[in-house]
């Protein structure tokens, strides 16, 4: 389905796509895999998050589940109608469906994620017509920045393989 936004909100995307990119930067500097979060709610942003399962030895603390928990309490509510989530990769199946249940009215992302990505590239949760809440999906905004960052952080820890196995 083709984006049928309006140039300002094109604007707008890229601008809190750039802040998702800040926390994904956090996350790298933690060591994780440097994805980021923002939930926006009437234009500003209400959270952030990003990637911490190494850190915090959670298979669920994904960038955008620490981004809608911390959207859930800032609102005082598990839904989070009205309000958009920004995330620098394409959404997993898990993430996906922790969107539904907060009944997002839009999740925009940067990066496809060809392995697990469940906006598209495997497959398409959101366009699934059984489900009982329908979110608006747009994705590639600043696709290669967000790629960019993802590709440079898999690349350096290649090498850091690469060197511990050749001082063995």
């Amino acid at each position: 389905m083709p984006d049928m936004l309006l140039p300002d909100e094109t604007a707008r995307d890229a601008d809190f796509m750039q802040q998702a990119l800040l926390a994904a930067i956090e996350a790298e500097a933690l060591g994780e895999v440097p994805v980021g979060a923002v939930v926006v709610k009437d234009g500003e942003i209400i959270a952030i998050g990003y990637n911490q399962p190494i850190g915090q030895h959670d298979p669920t603390a994904h960038a955008e589940i620490a981004a809608l928990r911390a959207a859930a309490v800032a609102v005082g509510n598990y839904r989070l109608p009205g309000c958009t989530l920004y995330v620098t990769l394409e959404p997993c199946a898990m993430c996906a469906g922790a969107m539904m249940h907060a009944r997002l009215a839009r999740v925009v992302f940067g990066a496809s994620d060809p392995k697990t990505g469940a906006c598209g590239s495997v497959l398409n949760l959101f366009a699934e017509e059984k489900l009982n809440h329908h979110t608006a999906l747009r994705g590639g905004v600043m696709a290669e920045d967000c790629a960019a960052l993802l590709r440079k952080f898999f690349a350096a820890r290649r090498a850091q393989a690469a060197a511990a196995s050749k001082s063995l």
